[in-house]
Formats: structure tokens, sequence, C-alpha cells
């Protein structure tokens, strides 16, 4: 695909790293860098799918998203929004299946907000199996539990974008292929492919999965990582060689978001912020890209956490 036909990737930045701010100055913040979206995760503090009036704190976000010209796709990992002592509890996984409900639940509030917003997607993911659970049962309960949500996304014309997650029953791309199969390919089914989690533990590199992955990519998610370490890391400070992963990633035609994810970073968020979005310009496909606002600000404050 030559350099002049190439449609340019679009980059946003997750709001998962950005949590000491509120969410009007995060997405103030995202589009003075010069972001194309934002990757927005329903938490307490960012537009809170469980306090009252939700349909209308979702109108004022997406107006702001609009007068912004920002993207957005609407992600679903907030640690403890659920469950204030369990990290990322209840899951689709739960044995109790009023827990189960809870999930599903917040993910179904979550497909309300993104077709409110305009995203062009959901993010999910399984959850960590079960202590006591057989692996077989684990997948029946993921079937059955992501049915009525994606019913929904295909109600709503918003894709749900299933995350492989190390550690948790759907790992892999293949674990995905294996969901996907169960339930009989549904159209509203997607992938979210964190390009960290293809160096931390898929067996091909992270731009040979981003090939494999093509036709059912949905959302991406973007940070450097080493092998076997799932850590996610500014870039630079891990493994990955990005202008390979960027050049398959755009070959691929993809027109969503790709996300810098930083969920532990929130100290310094709008340092990582500024100094992500050029990095990921340098290393993109060449082609012609609209001047932005000056990112060069360092606050204080170290590049570790």
């Amino acid at each position: 695909m030559s350099g002049h036909a190439r449609t340019p990737l679009r980059f946003g930045y997750g709001t998962n790293g950005l949590t000491d701010l509120r969410l009007d100055d995060a997405l103030a913040l995202l589009s003075d860098l010069g972001y194309d979206g934002v990757g927005l995760t329903l938490d307490h503090m960012h537009l809170d799918p469980l306090a009252p009036d939700l349909a209308a704190r979702t109108r004022e976000v997406a107006h702001r998203l609009d007068e912004l010209g920002l993207g957005v796709t609407v992600e679903t990992g907030a640690r403890y929004v659920l469950d204030p002592r369990r990290k990322h509890g209840p899951s689709l996984l739960d044995p109790d299946p009023d827990d189960r409900a809870r999930r599903v639940d917040l993910l179904l509030r979550a497909v309300r907000v993104a077709a409110d917003l305009g995203a062009h997607a959901v993010h999910c993911f399984s959850g960590i199996v079960p202590d006591g659970t057989d692996e077989d049962t684990a997948w029946k309960r993921l079937a059955e539990t992501l049915t009525p949500v994606l019913d929904a996304a295909a109600g709503a014309g918003v894709p749900l974008a299933v995350e492989p997650e190390p550690g948790h029953l759907l790992a892999t791309l293949a674990d995905f292929h294996h969901l996907r199969r169960t339930l009989g390919d549904p159209e509203p089914l997607g992938l979210t492919l964190d390009l960290g989690h293809c160096q931390c533990l898929e067996l091909l590199p992270p731009a040979d999965c981003v090939r494999d992955a093509a036709p059912w990519l949905r959302h991406v998610q973007i940070e450097d990582m080493r092998r076997g370490v799932h850590e996610h890391l500014p870039f630079g400070d891990g493994e990955i060689d990005f202008p390979p992963v960027l050049e398959a990633l755009a070959a691929t035609g993809y027109q969503g978001l790709t996300v810098v994810e930083l969920p532990r970073h929130s100290h310094a968020g709008p340092h990582f912020a500024a100094h992500s979005l050029p990095f990921l310009r340098h290393a993109a496909p060449s082609v012609p890209v609209p001047p932005h606002g000056d990112p060069s600000a360092i606050p204080e404050g170290s590049r570790t956490p």
C-alpha cells in the first residue's frame, strides 16, 4: 500500500491513565495535544455508569466530544466500579448468577452509553476463572452472559470488542476464536487487540497478530511491554518495535481508534499523554498529518511510576 493512499491511523488516550483529572479536563487536554479520540473507561470519576441521570450526563459528554472533535471508544475495565473489595469483580464467570448479572448490567449500560456517544465500539473482557470452576463451565458461562450483551449491541449498532487479557479465561487470540465459534460467529462480536499483550504472550510477533486479527478488529490498545511480563509500559521502556506493528495496522484499513493504555501512570498522566502522541506519530507510516498544539511541556515528576 502506498503512503499517499493510506488512511492515517487515529490515536487516542485512555482515561484510565488520567484518573487524577476531571473528565472534562482530560478531554480538553487530549484535544489540545492533538489526539483524535479517547478511550473512555466508565468509572466513578469519569461518567459513573451507576450514578443517577446517566442518560443526561452522557448527552453532556457527547456534546463535549463533538465540540472538541474527539472520537470515542467505551471501555469497561474499571477496577472497582462494581465491587470496592474485588478488582474487576464480579466478572462474567462468577459462580453466583446474581453477581454475573451485575456485570452484564454494566455492559448493557455501556452499550447504551456507547450508542448515545456515537462510539465506534464497546470494550469488555472475560475475567479470570474463579477458584473451583472448571474451564468448560467457565466457557459456558461466558457464552451465556455475553449473549444478551451481543443482542443489545446488535440493536444499538455498536460492536462489542472482547479483549484477550493475560491471566483471564479469554487470554489469547486463539481463545477469542474459540468464543467466536462457540457463539456461532455473531456479527456484533469483534476484537479488542492490545498490542502489548501480543508482545507479552502471543506466539506470533505483534505485527503478525495484527494481520491475523484484521477481519475482527474493532478496537486497538497500545503501549510498550516485555515478553512474559504483563506490565503496561511507556513507549521505549519495553521491547516492541513499533514501526512494523503500526505499518501492519495501517495496512489492514482499520478505521477505529488506537488508544494508549497506561492505567498505572495516572500520577503523571498529562506528561505521558503529551509524550506518547509524538512517539506514535513518528513510528506510524508516513502520511500527511495536520499540525497540532505543542505537546512539549513536561510536568513535575519522573518517567517511571
